[in-house]
């Protein structure tokens, strides 16, 4: 090879580098979130990620979709960015069975797959970030339990518990995780619920029809989350229950906290999704470089990064929530909530 030649050749591989690194940098990543029955995919999840990626790849293009509950709609958006060019998708499924699919047809594209807050059991991800969803059951449920311990609810009392979404796997993993907590708590589960898309509506019905069924022998709730177990107290208050026994949750969502603050609802968890978000985005952008991620542990045969979450009740709402800025008291304490910050010390 002449030296003119090599120097063409290097020059060549210069610029296929160049071009490759820019590629990485100016890479295109997919946000697919799974429904709006709960506020945070919008105020706190999206927001958390796109900042992190900002920071991370400011050359990077991001694009969000959420499924709105539908499986069809989502498997739309999940084949349309893959013709937009993603390189890695975080995927929080709607049905996590059916999103093995998805993870296959990407993976055949040399597309990365981040599970995001619900794992994907029948097909590993690339990578999965999310809170201890089994950790979260537990600790709701424990809770609940000691509370009704010492409140005096003799043994053998009952409980209603109401899950999330069959198709969401992290729903069954919270399950899982409120079967642990009731199992040697003396206390039976008088009957039990899978609300379909975690409605509101379908848990509040539900409950209602326990509610009639079962009487004041209801005395305390483990609801997946602050949806479901808001809920359960629409239908305690709709059938004129005085107080409304104890109802657990799960997201510290402000409607959550309010009904903590006002005494209607006894439990919820911290996890600031900002905080899974940024991980994901961390993830995101690693997989882009090439780079093969840390996990902390696995989860379905996926590499996996899990956070332990806080249990909030009135008694250190404001700690965990309000003098860690999570929440302001401006956004809480409104209206008919503002005597109960008082006295909680929330707000002067």
């Amino acid at each position: 090879m002449t030296f003119r030649s090599m120097l063409l050749v290097s020059a060549a591989a210069v610029a296929l580098c160049a071009g490759s690194a820019f590629a990485q940098d100016a890479a295109t990543v997919a946000f697919l979130m799974p429904d709006q029955a709960s506020t945070r995919y919008e105020n706190h999840d999206y927001p958390g990620f796109k900042a992190e990626m900002e920071k991370l790849c400011p050359t990077c293009a991001v694009i969000y979709q959420n499924a709105n509950a539908d499986t069809a709609l989502q498997q739309q958006q999940f084949n349309s960015v893959i013709a937009q060019g993603a390189k890695v998708i975080v995927l929080d499924p709607v049905d996590s069975a059916a999103a093995a699919a998805l993870v296959e047809i990407a993976q055949s594209q040399d597309v990365k797959v981040i599970a995001y807050d619900r794992p994907i059991p029948a097909k590993p991800a690339d990578f999965y970030v999310s809170f201890d969803n089994e950790g979260i059951g537990h600790a709701i449920a424990q809770s609940l339990v000691a509370h009704m311990k010492a409140s005096g609810v003799p043994e053998g009392a009952g409980v209603l518990q109401i899950n999330g979404s069959p198709t969401d796997a992290a729903a069954g993993l919270i399950r899982d995780g409120i079967h642990r907590g009731l199992k040697d708590s003396g206390y039976k589960t008088l009957a039990e619920f899978d609300t379909p898309e975690w409605a509101p509506p379908k848990a509040q019905e539900w409950a209602a029809g326990q509610i009639t069924r079962f009487g004041a022998d209801i005395k305390g709730v483990v609801a997946a989350n602050d949806g479901t177990g808001g809920g359960a107290i629409a239908a305690f208050k709709a059938a004129g229950v005085d107080p409304v026994p104890p109802v657990t949750g799960n997201d510290a969502t402000i409607a959550a906290l309010q009904l903590i603050i006002s005494g209607d609802q006894y439990n919820t968890i911290s996890k600031p999704s900002e905080i899974v978000a940024a991980a994901a985005a961390r993830v995101a952008v690693q997989l882009l470089k090439g780079e093969t991620p840390e996990a902390k542990t696995s989860l379905y045969d996926t590499p996996s990064e899990l956070f332990v979450p806080a249990v909030v009740t009135a008694e250190n709402i404001k700690a965990e929530i309000f003098d860690k800025k999570i929440q302001t008291a401006e956004e809480v304490c409104t209206g008919e909530y503002a005597e109960g910050c008082k006295t909680l010390g929330i707000a002067q």
